[in-house]
């Protein structure tokens, strides 16, 4: 027993004091109810133990193995964004440099909120919606809003898996089908299609053959069969891996998981041994302190921190509530961000050995046209023409004879990002290398499989709270739900789906998330507490956090987090939103604003992914929708009764009273027949009396700082529910008001407890 409890003061203090129900209760030894049987009906005490791991066992689905938790949570976290965001942001914000800001955000932001995520979610054993109704109802709405958030991002995440499925089966062949521009034949002359000669056979292959794009938002062009198709395999892909929950789930985390380190290996080793690799990986790598005090890096780091740990969508919390109770999910929190900061390190170097061979590849095919530019100029019987064409030959007279600088710094330089590097700019240099198809499986898969393991968690961040809350049958709402998903995304299908990705990408999820994050913060830290929060991690655990998070969630994290989502909103307004479009006459990209409608659309994501949040907590604010913390809900199942008081606050010592009245059965039915009912739950008025002060009324628990807590005989009114709970809990005991009467008596420690306890 804790040395600072107040029964442990009370026994060394000599004055005379009248003590508690709870704090007699309080001398025995904690016991979990999941473990204990009260054995009345005479079984034998193993019997009951084992049929209460069962029961347990059955109210909530467990991991099959720590590694199957682990790879889990891995391939939630790793997902496109490290192969495609991180490079782009290490290359625009001072390579090397960038790493700096990153490292640090990452130990005050990232693993401080990512541990909180998993202790709430394996403390409580809940989803997102269970877990912050219990920490604090009037901020419910949290979880209501991580999943419309989760909803949003599926939509459109599954709409990439489908273009990676499309690429897949297209790599399947040699050449690579967008390795050349296609030709076209008028009789005996070869013409080559005017918007590919204008950009290059990967560029027009994404826009032309994959997406067949229209020239704005605006222009829906109807849907694309052959992307509709490929969607409807992600759907059933997606589907079957989730139908069963974790069991099903679990399975396919060890290959979703594992095998794009595999891949992503066999590209390190394969794109060190390419031509020109290391100019892309020291262009990487090469620092630009300047960058470090540009505030929109760090903007921009705290951002990828922040959507890289997979922070507020659910799914963190959802995967963590199958954990055993004395997890170290401290541990977990810190291996699995290291791993999701490693693996984004190993991305950005294959990328850029990759892009460094593309880029050298590039800038010898300019000095080759270069040449054949200058030898046609000099293809002149004209001596002094020739003469003077020579001495123009030099940089600073390079756009008057309309020839290119042909820098290498220059093809490095080319920031891409998202599908524009992978679809574009990677399966161009692909084309280069020797067995082209089989690098191009191998790429795609991957794409498919890091899609997959985030689309997992983001449909547990869906399905996991719904069921928890709700109780609907887990295979029929898995179903519905991918279901729905496939014909809401067929808006992403269409002509100008791609236009719609950028929308949902760039601005449904962004600045609801960063509210989510720091109201969960603010959540346990501020309203549930720190300290409170902090001991039951100790109680869990089985050993005290270091300081360093106490000082985190209580302050740091929610600074960070309430500058970040300011300058979101500084962003979103500065920049107006909008999109690049491809115009297929000019074979280019242009910057284009979205139009007044999809602006009501963009604003009306935004306000549905947080307006769960002021409507529960004005509906709870008013009385006008209940808490349940009045209620205690009890059930008795197969003879053994389970009790939910988890609505209790944590500081109301009647909750520990009711914990020590373990587990029952109905002795009218002998523990065979089910039943279920609930009690309306009253705190016990007590007389509190200090020195030189008149005794105040308070609730029981509630007299600290040196008073006498001396509960008083209940009202009249509540002697029934009392007898209640006693003929429920204390069934060989005396009315439990006669009980609480009888300490004033100074019934003895060891009688009373008898008496309670039969």
């Amino acid at each position: 027993m804790p040395k600072n409890s107040k029964v442990t003061q009370r026994e060394h203090s000599n004055e005379h004091v009248t003590e508690s129900v709870a704090d007699l209760l309080a001398l025995e030894e904690p016991v979990d109810y999941k473990q204990s049987v009260l054995n009345v009906a005479g079984e034998a005490g193993g019997k009951q133990k084992a049929a209460e791991e069962e029961l347990d066992a059955e109210d909530r689905p467990a991991w099959n193995s720590k590694l199957q938790y682990i790879l889990a949570q891995i391939g939630f976290s790793v997902g496109l964004g490290n192969i495609w965001r991180f490079p782009y942001l290490c290359q625009k914000n001072g390579g090397g440099a960038y790493l700096v800001p990153y490292l640090v955000l990452l130990i005050i932001i990232g693993i401080p909120l990512f541990f909180l995520e998993l202790a709430v979610g394996q403390r409580i054993r809940r989803g997102s919606i269970g877990v912050w109704h219990y920490v604090c109802p009037r901020l419910g709405g949290i979880g209501f809003s991580s999943c419309i958030v989760c909803l949003f991002v599926g939509l459109y995440y599954n709409v990439i898996i489908g273009w990676s499925i499309f690429y897949f089966f297209k790599s399947f062949q040699y050449p690579l089908p967008w390795s050349e521009c296609p030709v076209s034949r008028n009789g005996t002359v070869a013409v080559v299609e005017a918007e590919c000669e204008k950009s290059s056979a990967t560029t027009y292959f994404w826009y032309r053959e994959a997406l067949d794009i229209s020239n704005s938002i605006s222009e829906s062009g109807g849907l694309n069969w052959k992307m509709t198709l490929c969607l409807l395999v992600a759907w059933s892909i997606v589907g079957m891996a989730v139908v069963k929950g974790i069991q099903s789930s679990g399975k396919v985390m060890y290959f979703s998981s594992l095998f794009p380190y595999v891949v992503l290996a066999c590209f390190l080793v394969r794109g060190l041994l390419l031509r020109g690799a290391i100019d892309g990986i020291l262009h990487m790598f090469t620092p630009k302190l300047d960058k470090m005090l540009d505030p929109q890096v760090w903007r921009e780091a705290a951002t990828q921190v922040f959507f890289a740990l997979g922070l507020g969508f659910g799914g963190v919390i959802a995967f963590s509530s199958y954990n055993k109770q004395d997890n170290n999910c401290h541990f977990d929190a810190a291996l699995v961000s290291f791993i999701n900061f490693f693996t984004s390190v190993l991305a950005t170097l294959v990328v850029f050995a990759v892009l460094g061979f593309k880029a050298n590849i590039m800038n010898e095919k300019c000095v080759v046209e270069n040449a054949e530019k200058i030898l046609g100029y000099l293809n002149n019987d004209d001596y002094a023409e020739m003469y003077k064409v020579i001495k123009t030959v030099k940089e600073d007279h390079f756009s008057a004879l309309g020839l290119d600088p042909c820098l290498l710094e220059d093809e490095l330089d080319k920031s891409v990002q998202g599908t524009g590097l992978a679809f574009i700019a990677f399966t161009e240099a692909m084309t280069h290398f020797p067995a082209s198809p089989f690098w191009s499986v191998m790429f795609f898969l991957m794409l498919i499989n890091l899609g997959l393991g985030s689309m997992i968690g983001t449909m547990a961040g869906i399905t996991t709270p719904i069921i928890d809350t709700f109780k609907v049958p887990k295979e029929m709402f898995t179903v519905g739900c991918c279901v729905f998903a496939f014909f809401v995304g067929l808006l992403f299908v269409q002509r100008s789906g791609n236009y719609f990705v950028t929308m949902f990408d760039d601005y449904s999820a962004t600045l609801p998330l960063t509210v989510i994050v720091i109201l969960e913060n603010v959540a346990v830290a501020w309203i549930y507490g720190t300290k409170k929060f902090m001991q039951e991690l100790t109680e869990m655990l089985g050993f005290q956090p270091y300081r360093f998070y106490f000082y985190m969630w209580k302050f740091v994290s929610p600074l960070c987090m309430a500058v970040l989502t300011t300058a979101s909103i500084i962003q979103l307004g500065v920049t107006p939103p909008g999109y690049s479009a491809w115009i297929r006459e000019e074979a280019a990209e242009r910057y284009l604003y979205f139009p007044n409608w999809a602006m009501a659309i963009l604003i009306t994501l935004i306000v549905v992914a947080v307006l769960p949040i002021p409507v529960v907590f004005v509906l709870r604010h008013f009385h006008l929708l209940s808490d349940g913390s009045n209620t205690l809900s009890v059930s008795y199942k197969k003879g053994r009764m389970m009790k939910d008081i988890s609505n209790l606050e944590e500081n109301d010592e009647t909750r520990f009273i009711l914990s020590k009245a373990l587990l029952c059965t109905d002795p009218s039915t002998h523990g065979q027949q089910p039943f279920q009912f609930w009690l309306q739950f009253r705190a016990i008025p007590v007389h509190v009396s200090h020195a030189g002060q008149n005794p105040g009324s308070r609730t029981l628990g509630q007299g600290r700082g040196g008073g006498t807590v001396t509960p008083a005989a209940p009202p009249s009114s509540l002697l029934p529910t009392w007898c209640t709970i006693k003929h429920l809990f204390l069934p060989n005991a005396s009315c439990l008001s006669d009980l609480l009467r009888d300490q004033g008596e100074g019934m003895g420690k060891s009688q009373m407890l008898r008496t309670a306890l039969g």
